[in-house]
């Protein structure tokens, strides 16, 4: 935990300090030590909220692309339960985190928990999963936005834990490190599953870091994940009446041509910042 209270102010780990939990109350104890990065630690057991994980490096650059007083922000619910969240902005969008494993319950009750909810997941705490993504990412087929795409198999792109979410998931295969700027794609950009499928695609969406953290600052949604899916969803079932039509109409014997009916359906104003930190097209490496 970056932040404890020393006279009811939030104050960073620093020796000799002594400071209380801000979820709990209980005394904590500062850790600053050369081999990890300085952090407060509950004296004896934890107890006050076991959905938070040790800080690594990873998290603290990520959350300290945001305001101090957003960081390790005490959510409490009206029934009076509290977990800390790593980010909460000014507009209700909570940000996790997350490093280590998630069994399925505890992501399905955090984002019961946060109504508003985004994770962002270290995709390099597992050797296979950005190969994975590199191998499968080349299934990605474009859509009428830019860095928005749709692929037939998702879990060939993604660990298929996270892809029933309810809220978007975005995956860092970039880690701690500084992205060099040659990098390839899989790197580049964070690339997340949205929540839902369009007749059995996933939608799969293509972000700068940077625009993540402004759309995160500017407003209460970083994407209508909602209206994207849905629109998708109206596409495809468009195109295959189109083609069952088209087949209907053709004599026996005759090859049916699918036909596009992109251009037919309205395309609602993108939901997504159009900026050039975002992914240009699905080529991943």
């Amino acid at each position: 935990m970056r932040y404890a209270l020393v006279n009811n102010e939030r104050v960073e780990a620093s020796h000799g300090l002594s400071a209380l939990c801000p979820g709990c109350g209980q005394p904590m104890v500062a850790k600053c030590g050369d081999r990890r990065v300085h952090h407060w630690a509950h004296r004896g057991r934890r107890t006050c909220d076991h959905w938070w994980e040790p800080e690594t490096r990873w998290h603290r650059q990520w959350k300290s692309r945001f305001p101090a007083g957003w960081r390790e922000f005490v959510h409490v619910a009206a029934d009076g339960e509290r977990h800390i969240a790593d980010v909460r902005t000014g507009h209700g969008l909570v940000l996790e985190f997350q490093h280590s494993h998630l069994r399925p319950d505890e992501r399905a009750a955090r984002e019961a928990f946060y109504p508003n909810l985004i994770w962002v997941v270290d995709g390099t705490r597992l050797k296979r999963d950005a190969p994975r993504f590199a191998a499968g990412g080349q299934m990605l087929r474009p859509t009428p936005w830019r860095g928005i795409y749709t692929v037939a198999f998702p879990e060939e792109c993604f660990p298929p834990n996270w892809l029933d979410c309810r809220a978007p998931a975005f995956f860092d295969f970039a880690g701690a490190g500084p992205v060099a700027p040659g990098a390839m794609p899989v790197e580049r950009y964070l690339w997340g599953p949205l929540p839902g499928r369009a007749e059995g695609h996933g939608v799969v969406v293509a972000l700068g870091r940077e625009t993540l953290v402004r759309a995160a600052r500017e407003r209460p949604q970083i994407l209508d994940a909602v209206g994207i899916v849905g629109f998708l969803q109206a596409r495809f079932r468009a195109e295959r009446v189109a083609a069952m039509q088209e087949g209907h109409r053709l004599p026996s014997g005759k090859p049916s041509k699918r036909r596009r009916v992109w251009m037919r359906l309205q395309v609602p104003t993108s939901p997504m910042p159009q900026t050039a930190n975002m992914a240009p097209r699905p080529r991943i490496s």
